[in-house]
């Protein structure tokens, strides 16, 4: 019971003083921070505190049990009376709500099964090796009946010169033979070169796989640093309020709004590497989630 009312009341706390210094900022204006707590108090009554700007204006609610039992707009308390009247709005912004963290989890599962593909890939990229050896051992095996079948070649050349009667058959035959020789030992050479480069081939995409597999992990990381940073630069309420990001060489664009020059500046100087990739980022839209850097 204690464990659970401190954590109420540290949650409380902290909600008053982001929203004290979103409010600190522009002073006379309406704030656009947008919050979400959920927590249990000390008498056991699961509590949920919203705070959103929706279609132009701001709501801020409190809910016990699924039940409203606090509701102001721009400011203003609206009295028990009247909240019938904001019923849908209400409905609406609790629905987002519950969309977003379904779309957080599917975005966590893609993670995932992104990961899972590149150990794949670095699988198939080690059997490829193991293919392009197996396949040098096979040239060099070709090569040496190559040999062989000179040898022989050699042999009943001179054995035609043994047998007068049967010498002008045995000659054309062996020069045949001989020619099919060349032609395997060429073969053979052929493939011994091929198998090379399929070597260096697979050795290639092993470290392309790697550096793709490292490079994804390290947008990921970064992208939280930045997060991380934006919401301490209260440009976000918190790392779940991301939903559409743009950055590139001329502007910062965060969930639709154009940063001031100085942001732009600042987060082009610590994040470079989004800054000249062209990167975007999108959030709970069906055609695209998820981070994308275009690389020059």
């Amino acid at each position: 019971m204690k464990t659970n009312y401190l954590r109420s009341a540290l949650l409380l706390i902290a909600a008053t003083a982001l929203t004290t210094a979103a409010n600190a900022q522009k002073p006379g204006k309406k704030t656009a921070f947008n919050s979400y707590n959920n927590y249990d108090t000390f008498d056991g009554k699961g509590r949920e505190r919203i705070q959103t700007n929706w279609n132009g204006k701001t709501y801020q609610m409190e809910l016990a049990n699924n039940k409203l039992v606090a509701l102001s707009v721009d400011g203003e308390i609206i009295p028990s009376t009247k909240w019938s009247e904001y019923s849908t709005v209400i409905a609406s912004i609790r629905e987002q709500i519950r969309k977003d963290k379904i779309q957080a989890k599917k975005d966590q599962a893609q993670a995932k099964r992104d990961q899972e593909q590149a150990g794949r890939d670095q699988q198939q990229a080690k059997r490829d090796q193991e293919q392009a050896e197996r396949d040098q051992r096979q040239a060099k095996v070709e090569q040496e009946e190559a040999a062989r079948d000179q040898e022989q070649a050699k042999r009943d050349q001179e054995q035609a010169s043994k047998d007068q009667l049967q010498a002008k058959r045995d000659q054309e035959q062996a020069s045949r033979d001989q020619e099919q020789a060349k032609r395997d030992q060429e073969q053979a050479s052929r493939d011994q070169v091929q198998a090379k480069h399929d070597q260096e081939q697979a050795h290639l995409d092993q470290i392309q796989a790697k550096k793709d597999q490292e490079r994804a992990a390290e947008d990921q990381r970064m992208l939280k640093q930045m997060i991380g940073d934006m919401v301490a630069d209260h440009i976000l309420p918190n790392e779940d309020a991301l939903h559409e990001l743009s950055f590139n060489g001329e502007e910062l664009i965060v969930n639709g709004k154009k940063q001031p020059d100085n942001v732009f500046k600042k987060y082009s100087e610590k994040y470079p590497r989004f800054a000249k990739g062209n990167t975007t980022y999108e959030n709970g839209k069906r055609q695209f989630n998820g981070l994308h850097i275009h690389r020059n």
